[in-house]
């Protein structure tokens, strides 16, 4: 029975950027056995959120190797040199290529792993395998599209699950409602519709704006922009407010007390929450302006609106909206209601419920290890999980290279420190067993 020194769950670009450092360090060190495990059926990253004209927001150097090792051979500036297009992104004059383009680039160095990772599978339950008096693996159970089981040991774990849509409470019980949907699963989600005449999109952040956007030029289709916001604000990208996304900001944010460090999150929130780019507000604001123009009104920016109540028949999905400056509440009628509302990043906790007892308070350490009981031996990793914990960049692109070598070295040091050698494990008889294993 195989048992793997390092599983992934989920292969996004966190684990990425994982899987290539450990790969790049193979030569100072001996090799370290990862298998990644993911659910979607290929690599794709926000890929319903792939619409024509939608750029990074977040310079190209911070891809997935260049702040760790610019010589990598994993870095966009490589990607475009084998693409032959080195020359032409150069001729373009930008440090922030179309979202499409940088999708492909992760999708390029993905493939580079496809031995190392199991798509289609789904990460349902992470169980403690127990010798003696301590916890000394992990049974990692998965499901594929199959609907099969697989059961898998592993001496460690890193978790980079990504968000979970973020649904107000006013809008959870109409999740089976297909006409209200998150701004993650909108390209699909919108084809799968009758072609709609009003459409709500509620937000008032990147994504909700780009769907906006990406709506209004549909001909015979109005949408209003829902927001309890008084104004749309851009993000705040300015050189030295852009140092907080500096990796070695990580250290001051996780060393600041914890009230300290939650006002510091709060005054620097506007950097990454609710706030699009300048450009795209500029063009909303035109499409608003250019109606009055023309005198017509099709869409709608309705500012301090929230969405108070909220149902469904025959007729359309209808929203009770109160007006926060006057008090009064109107029902509007849509055929599509999309949610902008952003992510949760708390699945790991369900997850990790079998192993509650052995992780108290789910806390973290400088190199996103769970703290954990003496009597379990299992490392444990977060990615894209410690905002509270290390700062706003944790759940971006801009610390993920370094972020993971940190991760490599502790990983290094957990094995150096004392796990029993593989047949060592596999000859004892005291390990308790689940079920069978599948490599």
């Amino acid at each position: 029975m195989k048992i793997h020194d390092l599983i992934g769950v989920g292969f996004g670009p966190s684990n990425l950027a994982l899987a290539i450092a450990l790969q790049e360090n193979q030569a100072q060190a001996a090799p370290i056995d990862a298998l990644f495990l993911e659910k979607q059926p290929h690599f794709a990253w926000h890929g319903d959120m792939m619409l024509d004209g939608t750029h990074m927001q977040i310079s190209f150097l911070k891809d997935l190797a260049t702040l760790r090792n610019p010589a990598s051979p994993y870095t966009f500036i490589n990607y475009l040199h084998q693409k032959q297009r080195l020359s032409d992104f150069i001729n373009l004059k930008t440090f922030y290529p179309s979202r499409l383009e940088f999708n492909d680039y992760l999708a390029w160095a993905a493939g580079h792993f496809d031995h190392q990772c199991h798509y289609g599978e789904e990460v349902i339950a992470v169980l403690p395998e127990i010798r003696g008096s301590e916890v000394s693996m992990l049974r990692v159970v998965s499901r594929d599209a199959h609907h099969r089981t697989h059961e898998r040991l592993t001496r460690n774990l890193v978790m980079a699950l990504g968000g979970t849509p973020n649904i107000p409470d006013c809008l959870a019980h109409l999740r089976e409602e297909p006409r209200v949907f998150h701004s993650s699963s909108f390209r699909s989600a919108f084809a799968r519709l009758p072609p709609p005449r009003r459409v709500a999109v509620i937000g008032a952040g990147q994504s909700a704006t780009e769907i906006f956007l990406e709506l209004q030029g549909h001909p015979h289709l109005s949408v209003d922009l829902v927001t309890r916001a008084r104004t749309i604000k851009p993000s705040d990208d300015s050189p030295f407010v852009n140092e907080i996304f500096n990796p070695d900001y990580t250290d001051y944010v996780y060393n600041t007390p914890n009230d300290s460090r939650a006002a510091l999150l709060e005054e620097f929130m506007q950097t990454n929450y609710a706030a699009p780019d300048m450009a795209l507000i500029e063009r909303l604001y035109d499409v608003l302006y250019q109606q009055k123009v023309r005198g017509q009104q099709r869409h709608r920016f309705l500012r301090r609106h929230d969405t108070v109540e909220a149902w469904s028949d025959d007729a359309g999905v209808h929203l009770a909206l109160k007006n926060l400056e006057s008090g009064e509440v109107n029902t509007e009628t849509y055929d599509a209601v999309i949610l902008g509302t952003g992510y949760q990043r708390q699945q790991h906790h369900a997850l990790l419920g079998e192993l509650q007892a052995y992780l108290p308070g789910m806390r973290v350490d400088r190199h996103y290890r769970l703290d954990s009981t003496p009597n379990f031996r299992p490392a444990i990793f977060l990615q894209g999980s410690c905002e509270d914990s290390h700062g706003l960049s944790d759940t971006l692109l801009s610390i993920t290279a370094v972020r993971t070598d940190e991760i490599r070295m502790a990983l290094a040091h957990t094995l150096h420190q004392g796990h029993a050698a593989p047949s060592a494990l596999q000859a004892s008889g005291d390990v308790q067993r689940h079920g069978a294993l599948q490599a």
